[in-house]
Formats: structure tokens, C-alpha cells, sequence
């Protein structure tokens, strides 16, 4: 008797999910636990997995389809593998598995969505370490290998070729693809439009003198490493001071509901993260209370799923502040555009050495520029400017972190 095969449960912020790659075609075998498909939603990439022992039957909604929470997609038939699986393996035309081995002779085992991304991206298995349960290389362990091989340029040429001729056009020599917008850019460019649309956006600017902050980085970052485990860098400092600024301005910390201004007695952060699917904004809860350990650990937690589109709903909701850096790709000046219903956000930018006027005396110091984009439908000038300028003092003296002064 066939099982049917339903949608994930979507939380009540998500309406619908669009069915992005199925991983199974009908009368393939699979193994329990084994990806079926992907469905992606306005926030994350959704995995729906076989249930059981058995073969896909029937697929009811196809890619790029629209699909309900709880929403019917597919027919799974239950039953034993094994012998199939064996099988499958000698046979090309319906592999479920690939096995490789390397230059000592040992076996490798690729899952069906590793070997897939193995021949989209064009490496080489036998140099992949695999984590997955035996050896077994997993779809994460393809990406992980990609990113540090430095292959991204050579895969997406590869990308581009293997288009489909439907979606190429050509001009006299002049080629352009058009490829559908995936539903997180779709909602992250709604967002966006509505925040210029419905908030009173202003931004003001101050510039830093990183000098001690640096200085404080390099005296402590390898007992602080040592210790830890993590890397000291300067976004948890800038969270901190963040936190520190933000108790003394509750108001950069409240929102607008309506016509009530709601002022939030914590302080969770978002900090925004640059995927391959867009931008994300995953949220440190109760910021004020972490330690800098705590917060570079989740830090690098959250840019590691970000790779790897393992971020829930749960890492990206909420959140009463958000910090954008823009500065680790170049950026020197921006505007940073608000994150509804949030009524501030700061940007970093690069760290760039300036000659500059210290007590009648030029001194070339590394400067950075900050920016603060703000409502001013809930904040004032004087508000904005006194937070950010509470930032900047609190930076060029780390101390005052600690005595909160």
C-alpha cells in the first residue's frame, strides 16, 4: 500500500513553499532517512526524507510547483532495499548510490544528493573526506570540499554551460540567461521595497578610530583562541558596544505595531549573513547577556549553516537590532536599509588607514565609517546621533565596556 508523502509543517509566518530539486525519480529505490526532496520557502530550503525502506512511486508536484504545509507530493512505497541496492550499484542506468575509491584503494560511498552535486560541480570524489555514517560522503561534505578548494569560479562557469538551451539566448554572440528568482530573493527584494516605503528611513554617520580596538585584538586573540576555542573578531566588540548603546537608547531597541511603539526589555541581535541564496538575517537572543566567546561561537555557527542552507526559522525570527557588514567585501560608505519592524540598523564598513588630526598633530590611524539608518517616524536626530556617537566612545575606549561608563 502506498504512503503518501506530505509537506513539512510550515510555521505560521511561512503561507507556501515551491518545490525546488526532487532527488528521486519514480521506481527509484531509497533508504530510510534518505533526502527525497528539497522544498524551499521565503526564509529556508526544507529536506523531506523517505520514511522508510522503498521506492518513490508517484511524484504529484513536480519542480518549481507550489506547495501547502502538510500538502500531499508525492507516493512512497514501503519495502526491503537490499537486494535492489545491490544491484544498482553494477547497473548505471538507475544508481541510488556511487561508489569511488581513492589512491590507497579504500571504498567511497556518495549519497544520492553528494553524488549529484559531484556532477554538477565537476570534482574529483576520491580527494572528498567523508563524514556520513561508514565513510559515507554527504551532500555537505561536496560543499565543504568545494569551499576550500577555492573551486566556486570553476563551478558556476560549469553552472552557466549546463543550462538548458530554453533559458539561453544569444544575440549576435551576446548570451543571457534567465533563470527564476528564488522564492528568498523574491521575499528579501519585498522586504526591502516595503521598508523604503513604509518607514520615515534616515541615516547618520560617524567614523571610529579602530586603533585600540586592534590593539586589544592582537595583545588577547591567542590566549583568547587558546582558551575558547574561537577566534576573537571585531563583529562580537561591535555587538557588545551595541548592547551596551542600546540600554541607554531603549528607543533604537523598540519597534512601531500599529500606533503603539512596542520598547523590548532585551536585546536580540541580527546580524546579517551574505548566503548563496541571499541574504540572511539570523538573530542572537539575549545578546547582553552573552559573552564575546558566546557570541563569535554562534557567530561562526550561524555563517556555517548560512553555507551549508542549514538555517531554521527559528535562527532567523525576531530579532529587535541588526548589524550589517559590509566592510569584509570592500564597502567604504553605505546606507543600510532597515529591517521591518525594526526601527535601526548599523552598518560596518571597511577599516581604512586616514591621515588624521590628533591634538594638532596628523597621525595616520585606521579609521572606519559606521552607519546608522533609523525610522524617524519613532526616532529623533539627536537619538540616532547620540547612540551611534555612544558606539563610537565605547570602541575607542574597549575599557568602558567593562566599567560601564
Amino acid at each position: 500500500m502506498a504512503t503518501e508523502i506530505k509537506a513539512p509543517t510550515f510555521p505560521e509566518s511561512v503561507a507556501d513553499g515551491t518545490v525546488a530539486a526532487w532527488h528521486k525519480k519514480p521506481g527509484e529505490t531509497c533508504s530510510r532517512d534518505e533526502l527525497l526532496v528539497d522544498i524551499e520557502t521565503d526564509k529556508v530550503v526544507l529536506e523531506v526524507v523517505a520514511p522508510t525502506d522503498g521506492q518513490l512511486c508517484k511524484i504529484i508536484k513536480n519542480e518549481g510547483d507550489v506547495v501547502l504545509s502538510g500538502e500531499v507530493i508525492a507516493l512512497f512505497e514501503e519495502g526491503e532495499v537490499a537486494s535492489t541496492a545491490s544491484s544498482t550499484v553494477t547497473t548505471p542506468s538507475a544508481p541510488t548510490t556511487k561508489t569511488t575509491k581513492n589512491a590507497s584503494g579504500e571504498q567511497r560511498v556518495l549519497n544520492p544528493a553528494a553524488r549529484r552535486l559531484v556532477d554538477e560541480k565537476g570534482v574529483d570524489p576520491t580527494a572528498i573526506i567523508g563524514t556520513g555514517k561508514g565513510g559515507r560522503i554527504t551532500k555537505e561534505d561536496v560543499i565543504r570540499h568545494v569551499d576550500q578548494a577555492g573551486q566556486n569560479k570553476v563551478a558556476v562557469t560549469e553552472a552557466v554551460e549546463t543550462v538548458p538551451t530554453a533559458d539561453v539566448a544569444s544575440y549576435g554572440g551576446r548570451i543571457e540567461k534567465r533563470v527564476p528568482m528564488t522564492r528568498l530573493r523574491a521575499r528579501v527584494a519585498q522586504r526591502l521595497v516595503e521598508a523604503q516605503q513604509s518607514a520615515a528611513m534616515l541615516t547618520t554617520f560617524n567614523e571610529v578610530n579602530m586603533k585600540p580596538v586592534m590593539a586589544l585584538r592582537a595583545q588577547y586573540k591567542d590566549q583568547f583562541e587558546k582558551r575558547h576555542g574561537v577566534r576573537l573578531g571585531f563583529m562580537s566588540l561591535f555587538v557588545k558596544a551595541c548592547t551596551e548603546a542600546l540600554k541607554r537608547s531603549p528607543a533604537v531597541n523598540a519597534s512601531i505595531d500599529g500606533n503603539d511603539i512596542v520598547y523590548h526589555g532585551y536585546h536580540d541581535i541580527g546580524v546579517a549573513v551574505s548566503s548563496d541564496r541571499g541574504l540572511v538575517v539570523p538573530v542572537l537572543r539575549n545578546a547582553e547577556h552573552m559573552s564575546l566567546a558566546d557570541i563569535e561561537s554562534m557567530i561562526r555557527s550561524y555563517g556555517q549553516k548560512a553555507k551549508e542552507g542549514k538555517l531554521s526559522i527559528d535562527d532567523m525570527t525576531g530579532g529587535t537590532f541588526t548589524i550589517s557588514n559590509g566592510g569584509v567585501f570592500g564597502s567604504l560608505l553605505s546606507t543600510p536599509i532597515l529591517n521591518p519592524p525594526q526601527s535601526a540598523i548599523l552598518g560596518m564598513h571597511k577599516i581604512q588607514e586616514r591621515p588624521m588630526a590628533v591634538n594638532g598633530q596628523v597621525e595616520i590611524l585606521p579609521m572606519m565609517y559606521l552607519a546608522l539608518s533609523y525610522d524617524h517616524r519613532l526616532l529623533d536626530g539627536k537619538e540616532a546621533v547620540m547612540f551611534l556617537v555612544t558606539i563610537k566612545e565605547l570602541l575607542e575606549d574597549p575599557a568602558r565596556i567593562l566599567l560601564d561608563l
